[in-house]
């Protein structure tokens, strides 16, 4: 602020209260609404000056600061809470389902499936998280310091895990298929395991720092209450910028793996004589890929670019820095209707599971008897178990 230029011992505040980064690893401080500060910073920076609260904000603010677009409160206020509960309740039921059909016959899963029964953990651990947001969306952060950082890192840490193991299932199923002799030995349930708990413990020391940095905090408002950092010192914005460079590094690198195994997985099958398997596999790649595409890439694109603008490796106007401001919020709802297709995605497409399914919850007297005499009866009629194109799932 050009008001604070002339006294170097405000400079370092000024520089901490302007490059206040948001939860989700957003600078918001170009944003008038957006900006949060600790109440030990503002007492710190305003000791240090002979400015007052109100003639920080009646000074004339430089000529590229950005206020938010009001019409986006909107969305904030009516949209995302109702497509949070959808997605919460939708997500709950699917992961459910999947999970209780995959630790029904824990001790014959396949390798793919010992890695799906990690995803839906994640995606559970994920969508724990989604009542909280929701709260504090509405009426601001009521739950205390303790579950802010619990929360904080729950969320961090599924979406990392996530994608790791998304990219880890992409390369089970390259080794599969592409060098089916030579994966026989490697692909062994103890391995998938230690690979499982590796990415697990990995993703852990990533994301801990959260429980240190996140806070609560007040608005410049005082309306409400956020979950946020509000570190003010150099280790606080370290941390920050090094969280920004961990959450590119963990969507661009998996997708990456996922891209080039998939193709060879299809140019292999193109060429194989496994008709059903081959479209089946097709059709199920495919789908998986573009759908995590569709889902996280817009945010992730949007996010990039604004890395890029904070490190001033490119320029944006007031104006783009607000159309900006609302891509971010759209996208990122988009990338968190993902943690409920991944059971119609990786499951629910087989016909497999869904037999597992149907006598999971037969066993447990969800279905009538009537189904069970049908069932009998096709398979009589049959003279066998059903065909099923999931072998790769």
């Amino acid at each position: 602020m050009k008001f604070l230029d002339n006294d170097s011992r405000i400079i370092p505040y000024t520089v901490r209260l302007c490059a206040a980064l948001g939860s989700d690893g957003s600078f918001p401080g170009r944003r008038h609404d957006s900006m949060h500060f600790s109440e030990e910073l503002l007492n710190d920076f305003f000791s240090l000056s002979n400015y007052s609260y109100s003639d920080i904000w009646n000074a004339s603010l430089p000529s590229d600061y950005c206020d938010r677009i009001e019409n986006m409160k909107l969305y904030e206020k009516l949209v995302l809470p109702v497509l949070y509960t959808l997605v919460l309740l939708l997500g709950l039921t699917g992961n459910g389902l999947m999970l209780a059909v995959l630790l029904s016959r824990q001790k014959s899963l396949r390798v793919t499936e010992i890695y799906l029964t990690h995803l839906a953990v994640a995606d559970l651990m994920f969508l724990s998280t989604f009542p909280f947001l929701l709260v504090e969306n509405s009426v601001g952060w009521v739950f205390g310091d303790v579950l802010c950082k619990v929360v904080g890192l729950l969320n961090n840490l599924s979406c990392l895990c996530g994608s790791i193991l998304l990219a880890c299932i992409s390369f089970d199923r390259y080794m599969a298929i592409v060098h089916a002799v030579r994966s026989l030995r490697s692909r062994r349930a103890w391995g998938v395991h230690l690979i499982c708990m590796a990415a697990w413990v990995l993703c852990l020391v990533l994301a801990a720092p959260d429980l240190v940095f996140l806070s609560v905090g007040s608005t410049l408002n005082k309306t409400a209450y956020s979950c946020n950092f509000f570190g003010s010192d150099d280790h606080s914005n370290n941390w920050l910028m090094t969280r920004r460079i961990i959450i590119h590094l963990y969507f661009f690198v998996p997708l990456l793996v996922m891209s080039c195994c998939y193709s060879a997985v299809v140019a292999t099958l193109c060429y194989s004589q496994r008709s059903m398997k081959k479209q089946g596999a097709i059709r199920l790649s495919m789908v998986i890929t573009l759908v995590f595409l569709l889902c996280w890439l817009p945010y992730n694109v949007a996010l990039l670019v604004d890395s890029l603008s904070i490190w001033e490796v490119i320029t944006m106007s007031c104006q783009a820095w607000n159309v900006l401001d609302q891509v971010l919020s759209v996208t990122k709802s988009i990338g968190y209707m993902h943690s409920c297709l991944n059971p119609l995605l990786y499951a629910f497409l087989g016909v497999q599971f869904r037999q597992d399914l149907l006598r999971l919850l037969s066993r447990s007297g969800c279905l009538g008897k009537q189904w069970r005499r049908e069932r009998v009866s096709a398979v009589s009629v049959s003279g066998g178990a059903p065909i099923t194109t999931s072998s790769l799932i």
